[in-house]
């Protein structure tokens, strides 16, 4: 997979997208008011403090793993590019870019600007540091689909629920995407020809590659919704494949509206998703989520990257300190 790639700059498209994200932030927050207008602040301390040390110990763990996903995708995208780069490094940089992006938007920051930075470091070119973003990019696609072509076939009744289609429309929606998927791995395994799309080139991996993709992106996906799956109430907790219905219906709004950190999609889509869970529960879950996936890994994310930005202004320091000429031996 290739495409031509440049420096990231700002754009008046990202401005544009901006202003969505904030329009969709307060049309969701106004929906958000009507169905929560009744619930008080005491009640979802109530709901917080009933999550056991347990389920918060799991969500915790589901935290993890979910980023140790994320970081796979790097890793998958240099092995596709055949580059070497230290395994703490990718890790750290996959951190980094996702935790900023999850928070700030994607469409405003999307990574490229951390990713770049990082990977120019390491002698990765513009076109090469492109094709990584793309190919992550892909695999969170294919992961996407994946998944949600399994919950449209295994669970129903959701979309009959959220969108009042029948469960036949359901089932053939996820047979396709999961036809979709087939079809990008036999393009893999027998090779057809690389198909292009304006400036987007694109090129069938190994197979071993498409693999660790399939992999790769479900996982991350799977571990993020049971984040919130371990902190519902067991009485009301309407299992773990609603709940992932749920979340890839709500994460894929947020990122189309490009809200900054979903805010408000998804707590609106979760609402409309789980009717038969109150009010006050979702919105307790949904807060630990926030502040595990994304409030806690934004602010270590800051960290890092201050701590590469010092580094890389110690050894620029140090690079020119090297090159300056020695003064000229003095005449007396």
């Amino acid at each position: 997979m290739s495409t031509q790639a440049a420096k990231p700059k700002l754009k008046l498209s990202d401005l544009l997208w901006t202003l969505i994200g904030l329009g969709a932030v307060v049309l969701s927050c106004f929906l958000l008011y009507h169905e929560l207008h009744n619930v008080s602040l005491n009640e979802v301390a109530g709901s917080l403090r009933a999550i056991s040390g347990q389920s918060w110990l799991l969500a915790s763990a589901a935290t993890l793993g979910a980023y140790c996903a994320l970081a796979w995708y790097d890793h998958i995208a240099l092995a596709h590019l055949g580059k070497r780069i230290p395994w703490r490094f990718i890790t750290l940089c996959s951190f980094t870019t996702y935790a900023l992006a999850h928070n700030i938007g994607a469409s405003v920051f999307s990574g490229a600007v951390v990713r770049y930075r990082a990977y120019r470091s390491k002698g990765l070119t513009p076109h090469e540091i492109g094709l990584l973003i793309v190919f992550c990019s892909f695999t969170f696609g294919l992961g996407t689909l994946l998944a949600s072509g399994c919950v449209l076939i295994l669970h129903p009744p959701l979309v009959e629920q959220m969108l009042k289609l029948p469960p036949a429309v359901s089932v053939a929606s996820g047979t396709l995407l999961l036809l979709l998927i087939g079809l990008y791995v036999l393009g893999s395994w027998r090779r057809f020809k690389p198909w292009t799309l304006g400036k987007l080139h694109v090129e069938y991996p190994r197979l071993g590659i498409v693999g660790r993709q399939l992999l790769a992106g479900p996982l991350e996906l799977l571990c993020a919704a049971a984040i919130i799956y371990f902190v519902l109430p067991a009485e009301h907790n309407p299992g773990y494949v609603v709940v992932l219905g749920a979340f890839l219906a709500s994460f894929s709004l947020a990122l189309l509206s490009h809200a900054p950190g979903g805010l408000g999609v998804l707590e609106v889509t979760f609402m409309a998703a789980l009717p038969g869970v109150p009010a006050v529960d979702v919105l307790a879950a949904l807060i630990v989520f926030r502040a595990l996936y994304l409030l806690l890994p934004f602010a270590l994310s800051l960290l890092v990257v201050l701590g590469f930005e010092w580094c890389q202004w110690h050894r620029k320091r140090d690079l020119d300190a090297d090159a300056a000429p020695l003064a000229p031996p003095r005449r007396d």
